[in-house]
């Protein structure tokens, strides 16, 4: 059975879209799943009910890492992609289990793209084609599917018509049988999908830039603005809509009455079990996305009792006496884990330094969102771009206070051994 601190990383997990990953006591992968909750789909592996095959997988986990994602089908893509790379032990029987759903990329001049239950052995094999997954939703599969073809578009017939038909004329097939496409131009799309399906968007963003820079300097400019478009939807599937993510920064200033937009925001989180071992974390991001490269972590120092409110006081002043003491530029928005008495606290502390940085808290019962100098909580419809921010923001820093806490649980217990 898995241990405590297992345990402690899945009531911390988000209730969002993602990848999970978990691992052995050496650190190896054994299993690699994707889930339109992580809480939800991770916990369901510590409950009551499991076959004998699932209890030999959870009695092996030692530790767990996860990934967030823009959404479930594109979960679906990191997984199939993640299993390839890492093989893990008990994703075999997934990967070769026939009745899963693979995408086939076949050896034609032009190939076609299409979705497959079975691999024919040698039938297959010599026509050169080029298998993805397998995925564990058909119908997730086929959605990331419609997606990819209205960014690139590809042929999906099994004989090339002798006219075109009506995915060329809805612009979901370059149409390599008008004549007018090259063989090694019909490749270069199906390279750039291949590219979407090993998820290598960085790579994929990197070629086509280049290929708009040069459209346009050759004056080719519808060219250069398909490209362009491509790009946009690229980074929309890819990094949980960015475009989304402006909205969210735009409705969540005008909501909590700011001068500017929270481009850099920072949040902080406090975790304690019993009052031993407290910590705090601090999380920053930028745009919307997280900004590792300035997560900061806190052990309390002068707080002994279960005082929550104590402890932010303590992160919050050493955090932004350091900022202030160095010259260093301050965040547009704090966010505060917890309720109003919580965001008082971080406002105080920010008085005592002459410091003027809007605080917001986000109480955990029903996500409301408390703003300093309003009586009532904001409250935003479940779905809302602000409050889709100011959850991943939340919930981010969440999980890095427990990961900080738990090491130095760890590291305690080692020490009494």
């Amino acid at each position: 059975m898995a241990d405590q601190t297992v345990k402690d990383k899945v009531r911390a997990l988000p209730d969002a879209p993602g990848v999970y990953i978990f691992k052995d006591s050496r650190g190896k992968i054994i299993y690699i799943g994707k889930a339109k909750s992580l809480k939800k789909r991770v916990s369901s592996y510590f409950g009551r009910y499991l076959n004998s095959k699932t209890q030999a997988m959870v009695s092996r986990i030692a530790d767990l890492e996860f990934i967030i994602s823009p959404s479930e089908f594109q979960a679906q893509l990191w997984e199939a992609s993640l299993i390839k790379e890492k093989q893990p032990r008990y994703n075999i029987s997934l990967k070769d289990d026939k009745s899963f759903p693979m995408i086939r990329v076949t050896g034609d001049k032009f190939p076609l793209v299409v979705v497959c239950r079975k691999q024919k052995g040698e039938v297959y094999a010599k026509d050169g084609s080029v298998y993805f997954g397998p995925y564990t939703s058909a119908t997730l599969l086929r959605q990331a599917l419609k997606v990819i073809r209205r960014i690139f578009g590809f042929r999906s017939c099994a004989t090339l018509p002798k006219k075109p038909c009506l995915y060329f004329r809805l612009k979901l097939c370059p149409g390599p049988c008008t004549g007018r496409l090259s063989e090694a131009k019909y490749r270069e799309i199906i390279r750039d999908i291949q590219l979407v399906l090993d998820s290598k968007y960085d790579e994929l963003v990197f070629r086509l830039a280049k290929k708009m820079q040069e459209a346009a300097a050759q004056k080719r400019f519808e060219e250069a603005a398909n490209i362009r478009d491509q790009i946009n939807a690229l980074s929309a599937v890819s990094r949980g809509n960015e475009f989304s993510n402006l909205n969210g920064i735009e409705e969540l200033r005008k909501a909590a009455g700011l001068d500017r937009p929270p481009i850099r925001i920072e949040a902080f989180d406090i975790s304690n079990i019993s009052g031993q071992q407290a910590t705090g974390s601090m999380v920053s991001f930028l745009k919307g996305n997280p900004d590792k490269d300035n997560y900061r972590r806190f052990r309390i120092k002068s707080v002994q009792a279960i005082d929550d409110y104590a402890m932010i006081r303590e992160v919050v002043r050493r955090r932004y006496s350091r900022l202030k003491e160095e010259g260093r530029s301050l965040p547009d928005l704090i966010v505060i884990d917890g309720g109003k008495q919580h965001l008082l606290a971080a406002e105080d502390e920010l008085h005592k330094l002459g410091l003027e940085i809007k605080v917001i808290g986000i109480a955990k019962e029903h996500e409301n969102i408390y703003v300093g100098g309003k009586d009532q909580p904001l409250r935003f419809a479940s779905d809302t771009p602000a409050l889709n921010l100011v959850r991943r923001v939340r919930d981010e820093a969440h999980r890095f206070a427990q990961k900080y806490h738990h090491l130095l649980h760890k590291k305690k217990t080692l020490g009494e051994r």
